[in-house]
């Protein structure tokens, strides 16, 4: 503003004759009369203005002139402005989200580039600084919303976007944010960064840098802070939810992933759990979620890994995280699961993504744990003879989460192993057999390898003592195959089972009251071959009943 302009130089030039002071004095009173003026009539046209959905550009820059104007002449601002004008007015066109983000991103530059402003902001107020922060992270999750419905580019997106990336700039320059990017020692590229990216860094960096902090206090201040810069952020992104405009659903899913995967311990915390919970049910448990599959799929392995890692540190809901975890698992394995084997579809499952990593870690082990167990318990389960819907997929994907992850623990890998036994015991579909049988070796070798210093593997004897109880003498010959097709696999975990199945043999003979069955003992002969000396002996012990 001109006004500013003038009581700048009237300021810097300083006096210069005897008789200046008195001059000086009256140029300030004049100037402060003006001033007095511009914001009895003019700021109350601005401020009526500021909620409109198509804000003029120069509405913005009047806007900040006078915010400056503030910043030089504080006691030149009206009352209801005072004590902190500047905030004041900050709040009005820059911090409110009532705002339009459109005014947010053209106004905020003006500011930011202040280095006094920024120097006041950051001395007077904690809060200034997140709550800049907060209306950007604002205005980047709804860039969307001012294009035309074809998403087609026009002259105000154009410029939206670049005053987007200035802001972006300038955000990344404030001491709070600069401060937090190097304690988590990342830093944006040299030259432009953009918007989306910057925010991706930023996140990063909150979540290094609480992770690093020991001290509780700092740890609950870091929460509160965190808060502060993602705002109501389920607010934010609603209108793109309802427009179901593709890009801004690709954004919000996308961008408030980032935050439940790098933020995962932080929102574990009783102060922001829930938030978490309100995430989760708004964006990951809806009723119909049709429109949103392309941005569910892209997104989805952000929300598993992060809900993993808090489900395994929330001290006060843990059992409620993993139970929303063993719910959106399995809802999403089922909803993108394929009616047919299609091993492209299958490689590519969100669910699948979310669970794979070059290494296992805890929480990586943890949620491919809670998708076996999920797997097993809700898609695995024969009803009689009839097998599951969708069997053939299922094993598949099992097969895919397996085989590209190196887990070792027999615990987690006999998981299915009841399921595969039975599979191999009860389908013929050439397809299903073959699937079962790669995934029934996997689990074997690995638990035999496992087990390598004392063999056999406990956990996989367990798991065939129980299979044959519960079908021996309704199978009889069928139980004896399946345990064939582990005998090849490892003879020493069917060898420890030859005095149960021994046994088993005679109850049943014994129950059915016809002497030996010559059939059932020629099956079972079958399978002691496989097994060695144990399986001879156990041979001639059979012969000489």
């Amino acid at each position: 503003m001109a006004l500013r302009r003038v009581h700048q130089r009237s300021v810097h030039s300083g006096p210069t004759l005897t008789w200046a002071p008195a001059t000086t004095g009256a140029v300030k009173e004049h100037h402060l009369a003006v001033a007095a003026a511009l914001w009895a009539h003019f700021y109350p046209f601005l401020r009526s203005l500021r909620l409109s959905q198509t804000p003029p550009a120069q509405l913005a820059d009047a806007a900040a002139g006078f915010t400056l104007l503030a910043l030089d002449l504080p006691s030149s601002a009206p009352q209801d402005l005072q004590p902190s004008p500047v905030q004041s007015i900050m709040h009005c066109f820059g911090w409110d989200d009532m705002t339009h983000p459109l005014l947010v991103t053209r106004y905020l530059p003006h500011l930011l580039q202040n280095s006094g402003l920024v120097t006041s902001l950051s001395s007077d107020s904690a809060s200034a600084q997140s709550l800049s922060v907060r209306a950007w992270f604002r205005c980047v999750l709804q860039q969307h919303l001012h294009k035309s419905a074809d998403g087609a580019d026009s002259r105000t997106g154009r410029v939206a976007e670049e005053q987007l990336c200035e802001l972006t700039r300038l955000v990344l320059r404030l001491p709070e944010v600069d401060g937090l990017l190097q304690r988590a020692a990342v830093q944006p590229a040299a030259g432009r960064t953009a918007p989306t990216s910057a925010l991706e860094l930023f996140v990063k960096a909150v979540g290094l840098v609480y992770s690093g902090l020991q001290v509780l206090a700092e740890r609950s201040a870091m929460v509160t802070r965190a808060l502060d810069y993602m705002g109501d952020i389920l607010k934010y992104i609603k209108p793109s939810l309802v427009s179901k405009n593709q890009d801004g659903l690709q954004l919000a899913y996308w961008a408030v992933g980032c935050i439940v995967k790098h933020w995962s311990p932080l929102l574990a915390t009783s102060k922001a759990q829930q938030l978490l919970f309100r995430i989760v049910d708004g964006l990951l448990l809806p009723h119909n979620v049709t429109q949103q599959d392309k941005a569910l799929r892209d997104s989805l392995p952000l929300y598993l890994q992060g809900l993993s890692v808090a489900s395994s540190v929330s001290q006060s809901q843990g059992m409620h995280v993993k139970q929303q975890l063993r719910t959106v698992t399995r809802r999403y394995l089922d909803h993108f699961l394929p009616a047919s084997p299609s091993v492209g579809v299958i490689a590519n499952h969100p669910v699948l993504l979310g669970a794979c990593e070059t290494s296992p870690t805890p929480p990586g082990s943890l949620l491919r744990r809670t998708i076996v167990e999920v797997i097993c318990e809700n898609f695995l389960q024969f009803k009689g003879h009839a097998p599951p819907p969708r069997l053939a997929s299922l094993l598949m994907f099992l097969l895919e989460l397996l085989r590209r992850n190196g887990d070792s623990d027999p615990a987690l890998l006999t998981l299915p192993l009841p399921a595969l036994l039975r599979c191999v015991m009860l389908v013929n579909e050439p397809q299903v057999r073959r699937t079962s049988t790669d995934v029934l070796q996997l689990v074997v070798e690995r638990c035999a390898a496992a087990a390598a210093a004392q063999p056999p593997c406990d956990h996989v004897i367990t798991v065939l003592r129980s299979f044959v109880e519960q079908n021996a003498g309704v199978y009889d010959r069928q139980v004896y195959s399946a345990l064939e097709t582990v005998a090849v696999l490892d003879p020493l975990v069917v060898g420890a089972l030859i005095p149960n199945l021994s046994v088993t043999l005679r109850n049943t003979e014994h129950k059915r009251g016809l002497g030996k069955n010559a059939a059932l003992r020629s099956a079972y002969k079958k399978l002691l071959c496989l097994l060695g000396e144990s399986g001879q002996a156990e041979i001639s012990s059979l012969e000489a009943d």
